[in-house]
């Protein structure tokens, strides 16, 4: 079998052999009690594909109380640290892939084309709300889906290896989508493939083909959503048997990813109001849990379910880190779980919403007044700032390095290069609020712990 040298971009497969083509490079409104925006803070136009707006890095740029742009973003602490690069480096020489075309997405999933999505919900628009699919190259929205069949109350999202999401509604009803329209299947009875093309392209339910399944469910919270990574099929090129975790009231969910079905169903012992979720690469779920206080872990092999008591921060957000420890943030900063000794060690002091790691050595969180704190996931210091024009509630990173964050109920998603400060604004959404791994990266580059001492 031939060899090959493909590189690297924050722990990512960025050169992809014949797999698909070639590849791009690498609720509620009192859920949130402190750092709202004004609903006018969006910058730019908004036109078929929204508006975006973009501010470069200068010494003397800020942003103006409304929210709108003044010049460039830049950090309001001149004593921080200058940005960290990323050490792009390389992997090892692998084996050559054989992929060939299939309706699975294609690409294997890694440094594909259909990881180049961010997937945004628009929480409360009226009268479906619905999620956006943008590209987090070129700033467009290429499709926008209604999550429900009606009165739908969509919120976390989460993307698997293949690209394709899954988005849970907080009033119950769990959707997949697909990222390629290759994969979508006939089912309204029109010739074609009916899919939506764009922020005002909102298909109804039933003519929009690619919705993979829908599961209703009955609950009064179904918040958190977590793909496993499944197994690489070199065969299929694409990622198979892959679950979703979920959780409705008190009962952990594990899906079936294909098909949608429930297959496993756990309790969560005592008070029960889970928050957030994730996954981490052994396939274990991390929930969050601030109806008790805790922070649980559900064994992907045995359901067996082990919990402990929440840190100094109460939590808001959740995500798991390189090194396969979680982290809760919100509640006044960022906390991470230490896996060796059950421990909580706290970073930063303000801040409430989601985080994510940059898959590498970063873990990003937001302030009240729209900084963007990076902090060090070993020594918990701060290693980067970015000012956003306004506060943002969700925090994700793509495929490229680059920071997004939703503004809360706003029409705004800031996009932010670490490496130079700039920002991108897309100001077409629609009342959004998102914080989850809106783009696969974090399920792409989180770690396994093990199990924390009981």
């Amino acid at each position: 079998m031939s060899m090959r040298r493909v590189s690297v971009f924050l722990g990512v497969i960025a050169t992809v052999s014949a797999c698909g083509g070639a590849s791009t490079p690498a609720d509620g409104s009192a859920e949130a009690s402190s750092g709202g925006s004004s609903a006018d803070g969006s910058t730019g136009t908004t036109g078929m594909t929204g508006g975006m707006t973009s501010a470069t890095t200068a010494d003397d740029a800020t942003a103006s109380a409304d929210g709108s742009s003044s010049g460039g973003m830049t950090s309001s602490n001149d004593d921080a640290p200058p940005p960290v690069g990323f050490d792009l480096g390389g992997l090892p020489d692998v084996p050559e892939v054989a992929c060939s075309a299939n309706g699975k997405g294609g690409g294997g999933g890694i440094g594909a084309a259909e990881l180049s999505y961010i997937w945004i919900a628009n929480t409360y628009q009226q009268p479906n709300p619905t999620i956006s699919k943008i590209d987090t190259v070129t700033m467009l929205e290429e499709g926008r889906y209604q999550a429900k069949p009606a009165g739908g109350d969509p919120s976390r999202t989460s993307v698997n290896l293949d690209g394709d999401v899954a988005v849970a509604n907080r009033n119950g009803g769990v959707a997949k989508f697909y990222a390629r329209e290759s994969s979508c299947e006939e089912s309204n009875g029109q010739p074609g493939i009916q899919t939506s093309t764009g922020s005002n392209d909102v298909l109804a339910w039933g003519e929009e083909e690619c919705l993979a399944w829908y599961l209703p469910l009955a609950c009064s919270s179904n918040r958190p959503l977590a793909w496993t990574r499944g197994e690489f099929s070199e065969l299929t090129c694409a990622w198979e048997n892959e679950k979703l975790w979920t959780v409705c009231d008190s009962e952990v969910l594990l899906l079936n990813g294909d098909t949608g079905e429930v297959e496993e169903t756990i309790l969560v012992p005592g008070s029960a109001f889970v928050y957030g979720g994730a996954a981490d690469a052994d396939g274990n779920f991390w929930g969050l849990n601030t109806g008790s206080g805790s922070i649980f872990r559900v064994d992907f092999e045995s359901l067996e379910l082990l919990s402990w008591p929440l840190g100094p921060n109460s939590g808001y957000g959740i995500t798991v880190d390189p090194e396969g420890r979680p982290w809760t943030c919100g509640g006044g900063g960022a906390s991470r779980f230490n896996i060796d000794d059950a421990t909580w060690t706290v970073a930063g002091s303000s801040g409430i919403g989601g985080c994510m790691t940059d898959g590498v050595s970063t873990l990003w969180h937001s302030t009240g007044n729209g900084l963007l704190n990076g902090y060090d996931i070993e020594s918990l210091e701060i290693v980067n700032t970015i000012q956003l024009p306004e506060y943002v509630h969700g925090i994700s990173v793509d495929f490229q390095g680059n920071v997004w964050g939703v503004g809360f109920t706003t029409n705004n998603a800031h996009r932010a290069d670490p490496m130079t400060g700039q920002v991108d604004t897309y100001s077409g959404l629609t009342s959004a609020y998102t914080y989850s791994d809106m783009t696969g990266l974090a399920l792409n580059t989180a770690g396994g712990g093990g199990v924390p001492p009981n």
